[in-house]
């Protein structure tokens, strides 16, 4: 089958998964895509750009799917003369109704109702995570309450009738070929690979390093992951306050400088009020970094139900109880098996099982 892959925010974990899929689905992925900036203005004009390069390419495809980033409704009106009998899926990496707001920010609820309105004109909606769609179909009825009359309560349950959970694909295999032959030894790495920003809740976890510190416990950390404008207050805090103990601090360009940390990282944590999936996590778990994790987002979703009691934390006194047993165990948890069914060589016949079946 010819698929077109309308990506408007065609960046970072987007840019990824569209690649990925390209490459690894035995589908012909014909991408149409826009750079990865300004979003708000992807999500209201993305849809009339793509549509333009859809007409201009000519193309003749099966089925369209398209990314959350879409104004599905608009790219549909500006090409229904071309796309009116064509079946369109689409993927959600995030929504715009449940990401936390920073504190007395408001949210724009316009943004989750493009959304809204873009599911209504697919005929599947594929999430990346159980907790996504329970959390988006919990949060849905809410945005439709809002308004006035006619709020269209009915479709929540025929959304959620046309949803499914397609994990997001990784490239995990360019992971495994840069494993090192011999791992570092202690004093224990503790890895945070995420976003430098509020809904990563970076401020948490520095705490908890700092009550680790002040109680004698040996350990170094490895700061990675992207910063936006300006550093973070509490990060330059931490490189005062943590001093040696910091032995990378800052986003690394190279897969295989990110790979390094990740193979020889020995712990990874999460704070995070906001993930969806948790690819970040996934690559550190595969990496054989034994994880500290919220029982709450996706996280639950990515360790076996088995070691939940072991990995997974309900407060800020379990995170610190958790990294302290992780820093002084002589035998941390490999979940690499668990972590290894998302590469995409793995995922990717079940992308094109539910294809086929949309399809059919």
């Amino acid at each position: 089958m010819r698929i077109a892959l309308l990506e408007p925010y065609d960046t970072g974990s987007h840019a990824a998964w569209l690649r990925g899929l390209q490459h690894h689905s035995a589908n012909d992925i014909v991408p149409l895509s826009l750079t990865g900036q300004f979003w708000k203005w992807r999500m209201h004009g993305g849809a009339v750009t793509l549509a333009r390069q859809y007409r201009e390419q000519e193309l003749s495809v099966d089925l369209l799917l398209a990314t959350d980033m879409l104004d599905v409704s608009t790219f549909l009106a500006l090409t229904r003369d071309l796309t009116a009998d064509l079946p369109c899926a689409i993927y959600m990496h995030e929504n715009q109704l449940t990401y936390p707001m920073r504190p007395g920010e408001k949210r724009d609820l316009h943004y989750g109702f493009i959304n809204y309105a873009s599911m209504l004109c697919a005929r599947q909606i594929w999430f990346n995570s159980h907790f996504h769609l329970e959390s988006w179909f919990d949060e849905l009825p809410r945005l439709l309450k809002h308004f006035p009359d006619h709020n269209e309560l009915p479709t929540v349950a025929m959304l959620r009738a046309r949803s499914l959970v397609l994990p997001l694909g990784m490239d995990l295999s360019r992971l495994a070929e840069l494993e090192p032959e011999k791992r570092r030894y202690r004093p224990p790495l503790i890895v945070w690979n995420h976003r430098w920003e509020y809904d990563k809740n970076p401020g948490e976890f520095l705490r908890a390093l700092y009550i680790l510190a002040e109680r004698g416990l040996e350990f170094e950390v490895a700061i990675l992951g992207e910063t936006f404008v300006r550093v973070p207050p509490e990060f330059e805090e931490a490189r005062a306050r943590l001093g040696r103990r910091i032995v990378q601090f800052g986003y690394v360009e190279s897969l295989a400088d990110y790979a390094h940390w990740l193979w020889h990282g020995d712990i990874v944590v999460s704070t995070a009020i906001h993930d969806f999936f948790g690819a970040a996590v996934a690559e550190a778990i595969y990496c054989k970094c034994h994880p500290v994790l919220p029982r709450r987002l996706a996280y639950p979703e990515l360790i076996p139900p088995v070691y939940h009691d072991e990995v997974l934390y309900h407060d800020f006194d379990g995170l610190v109880d958790r990294l302290t047993t992780a820093i002084l165990s002589s035998e941390r948890l490999d979940l690499s098996a668990a972590i290894a069914p998302y590469d995409w060589p793995a995922l990717a016949p079940t992308y094109d099982a539910a294809i086929a079946a949309l399809l059919s």
